[in-house]
């Protein structure tokens, strides 16, 4: 995302000045939704386990003066992952908007499913989400309200193969949203899902995207063209900002027009 590019697109001033934190920043949507903050003047605290990702990101950032700190944390750890957000909340003051990025996608077979490894997906996908909402929501309450916003995914939506447990996550994420935008919207907490669909990042074709299938996708989408890190990153910064004052417990695809919801 150059200077350039990014001058074609809204900014919103609520946004100047505004704490906020993310989970899963150090690459792909995450780092998007990082830089794309940033440069709006939010005050972004981000977490992830690709510590060199994640400090080289900060530090580029930090140098543009802009206002960035990454912690080491997995967001399965969390206890950790909520004195993260207290460490953020100390540099920052307390958070307006709260961003529940990380996730992991590992294929599995569903005949192999352990309960051990069950509860692991659960944990990386889901579980995390909630005990971020229970950590910022006292300090967003005291600011003011904010936004919250849970990543979901249309992969459960279009029955993508190989991921029933992450496609479980990803749906419960929605029911997540739709409840906690009613236990917190009379404190001015805002809750909503932004849900991608298939958007191109390193990862994606290091481990998923061929030719063949990048094909596949732009042939189910209505759109021609691929989904990038930033759109579904200004669908988050619309979310966030005050422009979307009176949206709760919707869920918005970034998906070119794929799913059938």
């Amino acid at each position: 995302m150059d200077v350039a590019a990014m001058s074609r697109f809204a900014s919103y001033p609520s946004l100047a000045g505004r704490a906020v934190v993310i989970s899963g920043g150090a690459s792909g949507i995450g780092a998007a939704l990082v830089r794309n903050f940033a440069a709006q003047g939010a005050r972004v605290g981000f977490v992830d386990i690709a510590v060199d990702e994640g400090k080289a990101l900060e530090a580029e950032l930090v140098a543009m003066g802009q206002s960035v700190r990454f912690a080491d944390c997995d967001i399965t750890d969390i206890a950790a992952y909520q004195a993260a957000i207290s460490g953020f909340a100390e540099a920052h003051g307390d958070a307006r908007v709260l961003i529940n990025n990380a996730a992991h996608d590992q294929r599995h077979d569903w005949a192999e499913v352990t309960p051990d490894y069950f509860d692991q997906r659960m944990a990386v996908n889901l579980k995390h989400a909630f005990f971020a909402m229970q950590a910022v929501a006292p300090g967003m309450a005291r600011a003011g309200g904010g936004s919250m916003i849970n990543f979901g995914s249309i992969s459960w939506m279009i029955m993508t193969p190989s991921l029933p447990l992450y496609e479980t996550a990803k749906a419960a994420m929605h029911g997540l949203t739709r409840s906690m935008a009613r236990e917190l919207g009379r404190s001015g907490i805002r809750v909503n899902s932004l849900v991608p669909g298939a958007v191109v990042t390193q990862r994606q074709l290091d481990l998923w995207l061929k030719p063949e299938d990048m094909a596949d996708i732009e042939a189910h989408q209505a759109l021609s063209g691929h989904i990038m890190p930033d759109d579904c990153a200004r669908m988050a910064l619309f979310l966030a900002a005050d422009d979307s004052a009176m949206i709760s417990g919707q869920q918005f695809l970034v998906d070119a027009g794929w799913a059938n919801t």
